[in-house]
């Protein structure tokens, strides 16, 4: 083992030992850098991933796990899942241009490791090859590795060969084959058109603005949209909808115009959702466990990690305080006993080993949308998000006792 990997294995363990797997009242200053935290958390649930697809060993070595009878049905699809899902959550990280050291040392490996298994499930003689017509559910993840690619372009697409880059737009168009139904599926073929528009490859509009009407329409108010027609309790207005909604209209805001006026709608609607977001999350770290996909844990709140990203968090709400409230998240999520294996692939449940949580759509690739937490390590080590002092989130703040203004809803 060469010396850089070991300093960051020795990194790792050092933030994970420091770090319970959950606590009743966690402090906020229970640890001196979230960052080491964060990164040391990425590194154990990407590294098997990355490792493994760039070593053409991903089908052989990833497990399946699954509702009972499905394994077969899921094992068409669960690799892309895993690929898809764990790139869209660390993609800006990748692409972040800073510093030098562990980290950057970290960063340009696994970077280097998403390149060969690029090329490598574009390749139709690598046992990893994927066919993206294998099922429906391929539609769902080359949306998430669209997205990937979008918020990773000069890492994740402008240094791969351009045999890989054709193969890769071969397969995302292939996925044309499938229709969306009327819910937050027509997001995935909007993003995709969008990732094939921003390359300049042939890109259908229809797909889009078939998404971004039906997703106008459907506005239930106070920063929320029915996933379909219908109103639902659940988080995919922060798995899917809000976070590629956002992304589709800017990405796409100079060749449909007659959508201008939707997006400063869409921006304010998404402030909202990350004030709710926000505040939903406990004093202990937890939140409420309704709707499905729980399985895909911290990666609910890719909504408030995104609009941290972005700068564009709500009037009030500052990011250190979301800084401790998702590190907070992820200690009761991913640092919870029995969330990975003994081989360090994760397993269904929320907090810890829970199989009946998994619907049947969920397996072992599908769980890897908990990445989308660590958008925010997107931001260098110098941004307020990491470099402010430690601070109380909003449910904190409330059942501690300190005195907070009331909470109003989005008019608009």
């Amino acid at each position: 083992m060469n010396n850089r990997r070991q300093f960051l294995l020795t990194v790792t363990g050092a933030a994970l030992a420091a770090a319970p797997a959950h606590a009743a009242e966690p402090a906020v200053a229970a640890n001196p850098s979230d960052r080491a935290y964060w990164l040391a958390m990425l590194q154990r649930v990407a590294q098997p991933v990355l490792e493994n697809l760039a070593a053409r060993r991903l089908r052989e070595r990833m497990p399946v796990e699954c509702v009972a009878g499905k394994v077969e049905d899921r094992r068409k699809v669960t690799h892309l899942e895993a690929v898809g899902r764990t790139l869209t959550g660390i993609a800006p990280w990748l692409e972040l241009a800073d510093g030098a050291g562990a980290e950057s040392a970290l960063r340009a490996r696994f970077a280097d490791l998403t390149r060969r298994g690029l090329a490598s499930i574009s390749d139709k003689v690598s046992p990893d090859h994927l066919n993206f017509t294998a099922g429906a559910q391929n539609l769902v993840d080359a949306a998430f590795l669209a997205h990937a690619l979008l918020r990773a372009k000069r890492e994740l697409w402008d240094k791969l060969e351009a045999p890989v880059q054709q193969k890769l737009v071969e397969a995302m168009q292939s996925t044309r084959k499938f229709k969306p139904g009327q819910n937050n599926w027509l997001l995935f073929a909007a993003m995709v058109e969008t990732f094939l528009a921003s390359v300049g490859a042939e890109w259908q509009r229809e797909r889009i603005e078939t998404a971004l009407r039906a997703h106008q329409e459907w506005y239930k108010g106070d920063g929320v949209y029915g996933d379909g027609a219908e109103f639902h309790w659940d988080y995919y207005n922060s798995f899917v909808i809000q976070p590629m909604l956002l992304d589709v209209l800017e990405r796409m805001n100079e060749s449909l115009p007659q959508w201008a006026d939707f997006l400063p709608k869409v921006r304010a609607r998404a402030r909202r959702y990350a004030a709710i977001q926000e505040r939903l999350i406990a004093p202990d770290g937890s939140f409420p466990a309704v709707g499905r996909s729980l399985a895909y844990r911290c990666g609910a709140f890719q909504l408030l990690a995104q609009m941290a990203l972005r700068d564009q968090l709500p009037e009030g709400v500052s990011p250190a305080q979301v800084r401790s409230a998702l590190t907070a998240v992820i200690r009761r999520t991913l640092g919870a006993a029995g969330t990975f294996d003994a081989q360090g692939w994760l397993r269904i449940g929320l907090a810890g080993h829970q199989p009946s949580l998994g619907e049947s759509y969920i397996s072992t690739g599908s769980l890897y949308l908990c990445s989308a937490v660590f958008l925010p390590l997107g931001l260098p080590a110098t941004h307020p998000f990491w470099s402010a002092p430690p601070a109380d989130w909003t449910a904190r703040k409330i059942w501690s006792g300190q005195d907070l203004a009331t909470d109003h809803a989005l008019k608009s």
